[in-house]
């Protein structure tokens, strides 16, 4: 044993006998439970006598590929469900036919709120404008949206949360000033509820 490498020398597990039988047992429990997780297949094998550790079981799920599946959840996509201004109803038929715009917040490294104002093209998932800042006002974003309007050309819809959290304050507003500026741009406005 003395001057040979450490890396010629590896530990060999060894199995015990009964594995084949044990899997075998898990196998049969899995289709009729196909919810029960390693837990619930543990236990239900030590209520039929078999006297094996839960980390044996877990090394054996994982080896063998065992794990529950999620579950899929039905999505709605009905044509007359949600409401009249949804993506679903009201989708993006072409460029610059439906814009959204929102606000999204952040945090820097020293924990300083800041929001981004975002604005997409819903039909060609471009983003148009990220602009950064400690608060917005309707104002700004009118700013925002008039020099993007200048630029790129007016939409046909632009869509939008009806209410938005703006200011160092938060104060709570439906866009009156940012609606009452589109209805100048004859653009017209959707909300999603």
């Amino acid at each position: 044993m003395l001057g040979q490498p450490r890396t010629t020398q590896r530990y060999q597990p060894k199995r015990p006998g009964d594995e084949r039988k044990l899997l075998a047992e898990m196998r049969s429990i899995s289709p009729r439970r196909p919810r029960y997780g390693n837990p619930r297949v543990h236990r239900t094998l030590r209520a039929t006598g078999w006297q094996v550790n839960h980390k044996r079981i877990e090394r054996i799920w994982r080896e063998e590929n065992m794990q529950v599946p999620k579950r899929q959840h039905r999505r709605r996509r009905l044509p007359n469900c949600g409401s009249e201004n949804s993506c679903v109803r009201r989708r993006a038929l072409h460029k610059d036919h439906v814009w959204s715009y929102d606000f999204v917040i952040d945090r820097t490294e020293d924990r300083c709120q800041i929001r981004l104002l975002v604005v997409i093209d819903e039909f060609t998932r471009e983003c148009l404008a990220i602009e950064v800042a400690r608060s917005f006002t309707a104002r700004q974003v009118v700013e925002v949206l008039r020099y993007l309007f200048a630029v790129r050309g007016t939409p046909q819809f632009i869509r939008s949360r009806p209410t938005l959290r703006v200011g160092a304050r938060g104060p709570e507003f439906v866009a009156k000033e940012v609606r009452k500026w589109l209805g100048q741009a004859d653009v017209q406005t959707l909300f999603i509820a």
